[in-house]
């Protein structure tokens, strides 16, 4: 089930152009936490951008909440800057330099912004969020992309 060694590149997207391409690899996650879906995620429209939407577990954790916290943690020591995400159940940070993005919040806390339409995740993100969360395994959701906005 895990995507072990998968790498997804985007490149020419957003504002990232040919010569920056995006790879989950460089989001630093807590040790034990494992990268179960990934895809990529994009919007045209006059916002134009192009992210890694992933659901990362770590059957380990007490919680998707611990795991989110925990996650909050490591991004922090690793001098990424916290915000608040694009609604009230999710966490933002922007990684040093404020060359990428991130985006994350509980399994719950994503099926509740879908349900509500506050959000939009690819289709795969979001059946394995659900499946996840009625296994009771310990997963959030995760978006990456260029740039700090």
């Amino acid at each position: 089930m895990a995507l072990a060694g998968c790498a997804l590149v985007l490149t020419g997207c957003g504002g990232g152009g040919p010569s920056s391409p995006l790879s989950l690899g460089q989001l630093p996650l807590v040790s034990g936490a494992t990268v179960v879906a990934q895809t990529s995620q994009c919007d045209r429209g006059a916002s134009a951008y192009c992210a890694i939407a992933a659901v990362v577990v770590d059957p380990r954790a007490a919680s998707s909440g611990a795991l989110v916290a925990s996650e909050h943690q490591r991004l922090r020591k690793l001098g990424w800057v916290g915000s608040a995400g694009d609604n009230g159940n999710e966490r933002a940070a922007a990684s040093p330099g404020q060359k990428l993005r991130v985006t994350y919040a509980t399994a719950a806390g994503d099926l509740i912004g879908l349900d509500l339409g506050w959000i939009k995740r690819p289709r795969p993100i979001a059946l394995t969020l659900s499946r996840l969360l009625f296994a009771q395994t310990p997963a959030m959701s995760v978006m990456l992309e260029v740039g700090s906005a």
